[in-house]
């Protein structure tokens, strides 16, 4: 999906986002998942915006997940609590995909879709490289992203009052 078809999906993947990130370790509130519709209102008219939707048969959503090409101007390297080096913060609005959010519906985890839905979004991104932050406590995502490659390249606060989250990185290239 492009910004435009996500932008009309939005209830679904809102339902979808509140399901999940309602769960522990995550435990987001109804004004939580107000402020994350709020920037995902902003998030879809970005032009590198792109989204995978599942559901099944009967149109019952799944799972989600969608990003973006990071901006030369990203903050996103500012909030590692430890700095890393600038030949590796370095953006220019093509080198990077932030992953933002990648959930599924408890009764269809462990079932192969997250995987699928991760797949379905990098295809055929041209971006060198993915980035994404996970709660440290949210174990099966975290062993996830390792089996799909990525490695954790440091630790960041992505709010202000918000826990510490790994960073992971996927290479493409």
């Amino acid at each position: 999906m492009d910004g435009t078809m996500a932008a009309r999906a939005e209830d679904a993947f809102r339902l979808v986002y509140a399901e999940v990130f309602a769960e522990p370790p995550y435990r987001e509130t109804a004004d939580d998942v107000a402020a994350a519709f709020r920037r995902f209102r902003a998030q879809v008219r970005k032009p590198s915006f792109r989204a995978a939707f599942a559901r099944i048969t009967e149109g019952v959503p799944v799972g989600m997940a969608y990003g973006y090409n990071l901006g030369a101007d990203t903050g996103w390297w500012d909030q590692l609590t430890v700095r890393v080096r600038e030949d590796v913060r370095r953006e220019d609005g093509s080198r990077t995909f932030g992953l933002m959010e990648l959930a599924v519906r408890g009764p269809w985890r462990r079932q192969g879709v997250a995987r699928r839905l991760h797949r379905a979004l990098l295809a055929g991104v041209t971006p060198e490289r993915v980035l994404l932050n996970v709660h440290p406590d949210g174990a099966a995502a975290s062993a996830a992203y390792r089996a799909w490659g990525y490695r954790r390249i440091g630790e960041a606060r992505p709010w202000p009052g918000a826990d510490a989250h790994d960073v992971m990185m996927l290479d493409l290239r």
